[in-house]
C-alpha cells in the first residue's frame, strides 16, 4: 500500500484518462434550515437539471449535532447534500459524475432552490 501524501491538484496524475470524471463542490447560506423533504426534493430536481439517470431515491438522515445529510445514486455516479443548522445555516453540495453536465446551471439551480444569500462553487 502507498502511504505516500496527496499530491496537490495540479499535479495529480489521472490514473484514467479514458473514464469521464466530474466534480463540482457547491456552497452557500441558506434562507432558513433545510428540512430533508427539501433535500429529497433538491436531489432528484438535480437529477432532471443534470440529466442524470436515477438508480436509487434520495436517502436522507438527521444528525442530532449539526443537521440533515443526503444522498441519491445515478447511473452516472451521484450528490452528496449537507445541511447545518449549527453552528450556523450553511449547506454543501457534491456532485461526482461520469457524464458531462453544465456547473453554471447546477449553481444557479442550487442558489434558487434555497434562497441563498451567499453561494460558491469549484469544480474540479
Amino acid at each position: 500500500m502507498n502511504n505516500a501524501p496527496p499530491l496537490p491538484r495540479a499535479e495529480m496524475l489521472d490514473l484514467a484518462p479514458d473514464i469521464y470524471r466530474q466534480r463540482l463542490v457547491v456552497e452557500g447560506v441558506p434562507a432558513g434550515p433545510i428540512s430533508d423533504r427539501k433535500i429529497s426534493s433538491y436531489l432528484k430536481s438535480l437529477s432532471r437539471v443534470c440529466e442524470m439517470k436515477v438508480l436509487i431515491e434520495p436517502v436522507t438522515h438527521r444528525s442530532d449535532r449539526f443537521g440533515w445529510a443526503g444522498w441519491i445514486h445515478w447511473e452516472t455516479s451521484g450528490a452528496h447534500f449537507y445541511a447545518w443548522e449549527e453552528p450556523r445555516l450553511f449547506f454543501s453540495v457534491d456532485i461526482y459524475t461520469c457524464k458531462a453536465f453544465d456547473p453554471g446551471v447546477v449553481i444557479e439551480f442550487t442558489r434558487k432552490s434555497f434562497n441563498a444569500s451567499e453561494i460558491v462553487a469549484r469544480e474540479f
